[in-house]
């Protein structure tokens, strides 16, 4: 009888450790991480716990802080989601800062054009710019990948220095503001600005980011288009078998994955710069993939993970500002954190199989 109720229990115990096992594995890479991320605290000559007692409260110590933070992760949300759809396909989009920069280009362009059109006609006209920017930039090594079989790593990679390049050119040029020596446009109008909430500096980008989780969760779970960029992302060849076309689907995947970077890009010149700047970038394409890695390609995860990057980047500033750390040391953090997260999430799911 023991024997029996022993052979029991033991699968129900796997059982329950398989499924809180996805929770504990990320967040114990987190601490791994966050100790490993004091080592360097310690190298740097400041205390840990106050460095990042520190971090804590300049990322949300007050409405101004937390009002920063949420602004920083509005974009880290809306691309991380996008290359989440993207890897979820086994698409390995690098190329969100180009798309990112495209999009603010085209967005900027019609705000700068038609600068006589209604205000709502106009705004979403730029978001559709912002967009289509996106989309454009990403299609290209889409394109390249699906007819020519070329790495979209290589592509997207080589495509982000061109897309800031061009807006460089465009910022010193042809639309560079006549009344100014920087390189950067002629300032949007007010019309041609997002509109922000209840007397605060959050914009509708914000509640755009949040709206997505909901949208990308149901996209990829519960619908056939998910279902087949889930089971390309798992093998092609027994997605091929099953009569999914695999290179439409892998087109779809970096496109769509563009079009959130790019209007992440509308978002930041409408409501941030107010201009099309030739350094309108400021990482948010690279960082986003940590994001998406971060938060496991899982949307909520992806929405957590942006909150998290970007309290480390708002933070970083008051550690810089009270101990002299360099800003650059919340980067070497960051980067600890997501590979001792990945590592951890890797040896779980290999002690799983």
């Amino acid at each position: 009888m023991t024997e029996i109720t022993t052979s029991i229990q033991e699968p129900e115990k796997k059982f329950r450790l398989s499924r809180i096992m996805p929770i504990l594995a990320p967040l114990f890479g987190g601490v791994v991480g966050l100790s490993l991320g004091a080592v360097l605290i310690v190298i740097a000559g400041a205390d840990p716990l106050s460095a990042y007692s520190e971090l804590l409260r300049g990322a949300l110590g007050g409405k101004r802080q937390i009002t920063e933070t949420i602004l920083r992760a509005s974009p880290l949300l809306i691309m991380g989601l996008g290359m989440a759809v993207a890897f979820r396909a086994r698409v390995w989009n690098i190329g969100g800062e180009g798309q990112f920069a495209i999009g603010a280009l085209f967005g900027a362009f019609v705000g700068l054009t038609f600068p006589d059109f209604p205000k709502p006609l106009l705004l979403i006209l730029m978001v559709l710019a912002g967009v289509l920017g996106g989309m454009l930039w990403a299609f290209i090594p889409g394109l390249l990948k699906v007819k020519r079989g070329m790495s979209e790593i290589i592509t997207t990679l080589m495509l982000n220095y061109i897309a800031l390049l061009i807006i460089e050119y465009l910022a010193r040029g042809p639309m560079q503001d006549p009344d100014s020596y920087l390189p950067e446009s002629a300032k949007l109008i007010k019309a041609a600005r997002l509109p922000t909430l209840f007397d605060t500096r959050i914009h509708i980008g914000v509640v755009i980011g949040v709206l997505l989780v909901p949208v990308i969760l149901f996209l990829l779970w519960n619908t056939p288009l998910g279902f087949r960029l889930r089971a390309v992302g798992s093998r092609q060849s027994v997605a091929k078998y099953a009569g999914i076309n695999v290179n439409r689907t892998v087109l779809f995947a970096i496109t769509f994955s563009g079009a959130l970077c790019g209007l992440a890009g509308l978002i930041e010149v409408s409501t941030y710069h107010y201009r099309l700047k030739g350094s309108i970038s400021s990482g948010y394409g690279f960082t986003a993939i940590l994001v998406a890695l971060l938060g496991r390609m899982h949307p909520v995860g992806v929405m957590f993970a942006a909150v998290f990057f970007a309290m480390l980047d708002v933070g970083a500033q008051s550690m810089h500002a009270l101990y002299g750390l360099p800003i650059t040391l919340a980067d070497a953090i960051r980067a600890i954190i997501v590979l001792s997260v990945l590592a951890a999430d890797s040896l779980a799911r290999r002690r799983k199989n």
